[in-house]
């Protein structure tokens, strides 16, 4: 149960602190998401039971955090909303619209304009919509016309992510042949590294037999054990709602074993039965 605990807590800190670097992908927003799917699972076991005072007050907690920043969220969802009609307008990514006839720079500027118009924010009670306003008219008033030769040259990309990525894949290998700087790849291969001298095959196999197997059997647990929080985060982030879902009802499966029966009759009652 402690461990389960755990897990609740840390879904509840990963959602107030929810970072975020991808491409359309806003951490807040993302959090407030979750923390909405973490109190919609607390409301299926937050009934009166005594033993269920902790699931109550994790709760009326979860519940403030949700009232007091809806608008925000409101006016944040609405403000990816237009990002994605930006991204649209724009046909980006350009994966996700090959099979769609190739555009003029001119009809996508000129589909930009009259998209600019039709967006008008509270700049007062708005905020996350007024700066993506503002930005939007800046970004496009500036480097409009330097985004627009993509659509006119045949192969030439809208971004250079892939060029980035290609630099940061040579640096990274570059990292761990020479050993300057540890990189995080390396921890996807466990807490052990171990490296084999073997002239052929046989040899490198008869090496292998002379681990034992009960120490290969100990670190194999000590790896699953270390990758678990990680498995965790990733499915959290995929589905929250059906992970804490399930560790809601692996809570109350623990509540049940550890919490008597209400209907049973306790040691007194049996003794003035009997």
């Amino acid at each position: 149960m402690r461990r389960i605990e755990e897990q609740l807590r840390q879904a509840l800190r990963d959602g107030v602190n929810r970072p975020s670097r991808k491409p359309f992908y806003w951490g807040g927003l993302k959090g407030y998401q979750q923390l909405e799917a973490i109190g919609q699972a607390l409301r299926t076991v937050s009934s009166a039971e005594p033993h269920r005072a902790y699931c109550r007050q994790l709760l009326g907690q979860v519940e403030r955090v949700l009232a007091r920043n809806r608008a925000s969220a409101e006016d944040l969802q609405a403000a990816h909303t237009w990002l994605r009609r930006i991204a649209a307008c724009l046909r980006y990514p350009a994966t996700d619209y090959e099979n769609i006839a190739p555009l003029t720079g001119r009809q996508v500027a000129t589909e930009m304009e009259a998209l600019l118009k039709t967006f008008h924010p509270d700049f007062k009670r708005q905020p996350a919509q007024s700066a993506l306003y503002h930005a939007w008219h800046l970004l496009w008033r500036t480097w409009g016309p330097e985004l627009l030769p993509c659509y006119d040259i045949a192969g030439l990309p809208q971004d250079n992510l892939a060029l980035e990525a290609l630099f940061g894949h040579l640096r990274r290998h570059q990292r761990r042949i020479s050993g300057r700087q540890s990189t995080r790849e390396l921890r996807r291969f466990g807490q052990y590294q171990v490296r084999f001298l073997a002239h052929s095959e046989a040899d490198l196999h008869r090496q292998l037999q002379q681990i034992p197997f009960a120490d290969y059997q100990h670190q194999l647990r000590c790896l699953e054990a270390a990758e678990a929080p990680q498995r965790y985060m990733r499915r959290l982030h995929r589905d929250p709602l059906a992970t804490m879902q399930d560790l809601m009802d692996r809570y109350v499966g623990c509540l049940t074993a550890v919490s008597p029966d209400p209907s049973s009759p306790t040691d007194t009652e049996r003794s003035h039965t009997s």
